[in-house]
């Protein structure tokens, strides 16, 4: 049974469909990409996926389960998604935003326990966050920020992550720390599906790609498969020859 699966998924703001006749699955462990131009709908897919938005037709299917039959703390504690945005109104400590990740578990007579400490040190300690702990958020870089935002997700102790654009504003260093992270969390058992902007970043770390395209047209497979050069030249509207990945 997969992790996660699609069958016939829809979804649009208003008149304005985004997403059409979407299928998929993510195996469980797996770490899989998603790709495609701006404006394919990728956040919007990410969302659905996280159970924020319902789609207007079809199904998401959550190891075999309805997703949107879940109650909302239950899908919290399954799934996780890290957003590209991440807006923080009031001067949080980096310990008080990662600490909002235990809310699934928490409730009118229960607060915080050891073992939701313990959760919260591991995620800072994974993401190499532990000596943000008590800085402000709103003062940190861009890249320190995402490495919050990623503790924050792993805190909920989901089965599946979901990142939206997770090497944003990262350099070369912290992206391959990143990259290292999801393979270590993928060989725990965590499965991984994740939006990735570089194409360079897909190969030899994602074992499967998703190539979504304006207009809703899905194409699922390995990177080697998916990631052709007339068919990424097709996506992102780019003459073939113009980029090192459109080679061949």
């Amino acid at each position: 049974m997969p992790m996660l699966e699609l069958r016939g998924v829809g979804f649009g703001y208003g008149a304005r469909p985004v997403l059409a006749d979407l299928s998929l699955r993510v195996e469980c462990g797996e770490a899989a990409a998603l790709i495609g131009p701006n404006g394919a709908g990728k956040t919007t897919l990410l969302r659905v996926l996280a159970g924020g938005l319902e789609p207007s037709e079809g199904q998401v299917l959550l190891e075999g389960e309805p997703l949107h039959t879940l109650p909302r703390k239950e899908r919290a504690r399954h799934v996780a998604l890290v957003p590209q945005g991440f807006d923080v109104p009031f001067e949080f400590t980096v310990e008080q935003i990662v600490e909002q990740g235990r809310s699934p578990y928490l409730g009118l007579l229960r607060g915080m326990m050891r073992e939701d400490r313990l959760a919260v040190d591991r995620a800072l300690a994974l993401t190499d966050a532990s000596g943000l702990r008590h800085r402000i958020f709103n003062e940190l870089s861009g890249g320190e920020r995402q490495r919050v935002k990623i503790a924050l997700g792993l805190a909920q102790e989901p089965k599946l992550l979901l990142l939206d654009e997770p090497t944003q504003n990262l350099d070369i260093g912290r992206q391959v720390e990143l990259l290292d992270l999801l393979d270590h969390l993928r060989h725990e058992g965590l499965t991984v599906f994740a939006s990735i902007h570089d194409l360079h970043l897909v190969q030899g770390n994602f074992s499967a790609v998703h190539l979504l395209s304006p207009g809703g047209a899905l194409v699922s497979g390995r990177p080697e498969e998916v990631m052709t050069p007339r068919r990424l030249a097709d996506a992102f509207h780019c003459p073939p020859g113009r980029h090192p990945l459109l080679m061949g």
